[in-house]
């Protein structure tokens, strides 16, 4: 529910709508929905960003431009409160003048700090999810029950509805990318492989990394081409899953892998073998998952990357938060590892149970299976 209505003065011809989401690449495209019944509306759109979801609001259709500032109650690098970084956000919004503002949060999260500099920067109208009292802060408070888990996605547009936002006729809802993507052919191949991104931004959410390289050649033995993705962070990750490392063959044991090309020599042969850590753009990025048949992952941005280029997701989903919240939304998936292990509902960054069981009862015979499930035939679909 909400305290107060919609502005019965809003309407088609809005000017400047400021909407935040300063969290995770992850949290920002799945904030996607609510920005495009926002940008049906108005004349711009622009998106309150921190420097881990820039590049996914750049790819949100809908958006105008993205202002990136590091929010401390937020951010996990918890950088200080001061005069200065909170001037330079005042200030900023002051320039851009939103008409109206929207804070998109999770249900761990407060919308009230940034509500206040929200007002100090002189924004009229504000909106968001709050269960405390605002006072003035908010013009549109809108309640939500946070015993009941609702995909973000949802629970996003359900505040973009208490606002006054709905999504225009013929929009499904689901999460989407700017179009065109680059062309990543050089780097794949044809479309078809699995992909598979080992990485993740909290180690509480990772599989080991032995059991990703024994998939990849699990995979790999069955006559997938297989290709593996990373942020420029994690090359020395996909080089030791891929075999790629100097002197270690996957999983460790020595030997070659292939590189990307199978026994033939050509790009993408079956049972090659690609390691893209650090190669690709987060646009490259998209356009590698799109041309994925699968994409296996943890619960990490890239996961609800391919979801939104409709590309079906194997996740394997440590329950430190619900997979009803997070888990890929508005595509064919299959989540993997126990739900219901002791560190349920912890939101650890790190895993507070020794041996780490919840991700690493998980086998890779299981996960091969679960790819077969979702597969499509991206040869003919692409």
């Amino acid at each position: 529910m909400s305290d107060r209505a919609p502005d019965p003065g809003t309407g088609p011809g809005i000017g400047t709508v400021l909407v935040a989401r300063p969290d995770n690449a992850g949290d920002v495209l799945l904030a996607g929905p609510a920005i495009r019944a926002v940008a049906a509306r108005a004349r711009e759109v622009v998106l309150l960003a921190g420097p881990y979801g820039r590049a996914a609001g750049e790819l949100l259709p809908g958006v105008s431009r993205v202002l990136e500032w590091r929010t401390p109650w937020i951010d996990p690098g918890a950088p200080p409160v001061t005069s200065e970084h909170v001037a330079r956000l005042v200030d900023e919004v002051r320039r851009i003048a939103p008409e109206q503002a929207l804070i998109f949060t999770s249900f761990h999260q407060s919308a009230l700090p940034l509500a206040l500099l929200l007002r100090l920067a002189g924004v009229p109208r504000t909106a968001a999810i709050s269960n405390d009292y605002p006072g003035s802060l908010l013009d549109v408070r809108h309640v939500v029950d946070e015993d009941v888990d609702v995909p973000e996605a949802e629970r996003m547009l359900g505040l973009a509805r208490a606002a006054g936002f709905e999504l225009p006729a013929g929009d499904d809802g689901r999460l989407a990318v700017r179009r065109p993507l680059p062309g990543v052919a050089h780097l794949t191949g044809p479309p078809g492989y699995v992909a598979v991104h080992p990485g993740v931004s909290a180690p509480a959410r990772a599989w080991p990394a032995g059991h990703w390289a024994r998939l990849v050649r699990l995979l790999a033995a069955q006559g997938h081409r297989v290709v593996v993705t990373g942020g420029p962070g994690e090359r020395a990750l996909t080089a030791e899953i891929t075999g790629t490392a100097p002197g270690v063959g996957p999983g460790g044991l020595g030997g070659t892998a292939s590189g990307g090309a199978g026994a033939d020599g050509l790009l993408g042969a079956p049972g090659s073998v690609t390691d893209l850590g650090g190669r690709t753009s987060l646009a490259e990025l998209a356009a590698v998952l799109e041309g994925a048949c699968a994409v296996v992952a943890a619960n990490t941005g890239p996961a609800h990357l391919a979801a939104a280029v409709g590309t079906p997701v194997v996740s394997l989903f440590a329950p430190v938060v619900p997979a009803a919240r997070w888990a890929p939304y508005g595509v064919r998936s299959v989540v993997l590892g126990d739900q219901h292990a002791p560190c349920r509902a912890t939101r650890a960054r790190t895993c507070p149970v020794p041996g780490h069981p919840c991700l690493t009862s998980v086998q890779a015979e299981q996960v091969a299976q679960a790819v077969r499930r979702v597969a499509v035939p991206r040869e003919v679909a692409v």
